[in-house]
């Protein structure tokens, strides 16, 4: 195998909780929800799915459906489904839909994974290339170096740069050609085994983790390294 392609967010990375989320924006902007009122809608955000990268929605609404399938294709599309989704929650002012997306794409709203450093850095070491290939809708490379994770990667292919999202093969096609890699030496990593199984088409290998906590994963990465050897 000469490369590995790793997904963002629920494989590298994880999102902040809804409850997180909502009390920086909140502390941010300077409004106050009182603790039962701000339990009730952390919960109506968490239904609704309107945090990206956090739960997904136990229900697409009908008027957003079209925008939802095709979020990960454009930063418009991607505002507009979660905004959209948000914005079934009330909240004390509407301005504050807009700023929870906002915290959404800081590098405070992310935590690696606790063995993601240990595998990016043995990767490099080993002489194997890496890729990012994300389904989103805005540009994540600042997460990666505030977190000190940016000088392992090689490349980064974002779904929205390219207005294809996966499981496209096209997206892990770019990824392959940018990394000058033959896909059937390539190890697709993912935590979504729908978006992400779209590697096979071309080829590649696949292996997947679970979508969990930062504090309930410490080492699915681990394996990876071990495929690699």
């Amino acid at each position: 195998m000469a490369a590995v392609l790793f997904d963002f967010s629920g494989t590298l990375f994880r999102v902040e909780t809804t409850e997180s989320w909502l009390r920086a924006v909140l502390a941010e902007t300077g409004h106050f929800l009182p603790e039962r009122r701000l339990a009730d809608v952390t919960r109506a955000l968490e239904e609704a799915g309107a945090l990206p990268g956090g739960v997904e929605p136990v229900e697409v609404p009908a008027d957003l459906a079209d925008a939802w399938s095709v979020r990960d294709k454009s930063a418009e599309l991607h505002r507009a489904a979660y905004t959209g989704m948000s914005r079934r929650v009330p909240l004390p002012d509407p301005g504050l839909h807009d700023a929870l997306y906002e915290r959404h794409m800081s590098p405070a709203a992310w935590s690696p994974y606790p063995d993601a450093a240990e595998v990016l850095r043995t990767l490099r070491r080993r002489g194997i290339g890496v890729g990012v290939v994300s389904n989103i809708g805005w540009d994540l490379r600042p997460v990666f170096r505030e977190h000190g994770l940016d000088t392992y990667v090689d490349t980064y292919v974002l779904s929205y740069e390219h207005g294809v999202q996966k499981p496209d093969p096209r997206l892990f096609a770019v990824a392959c050609e940018a990394l000058a890699v033959d896909p059937r030496q390539v190890l697709m990593v993912g935590d979504n085994r729908a978006a992400d199984g779209g590697a096979t088409a071309l080829g590649c290998g696949v292996h997947f983790v679970d979508h969990l906590p930062v504090a309930e994963r410490p080492d699915a990465l681990l394996p990876v390294l071990d495929l690699m050897s």
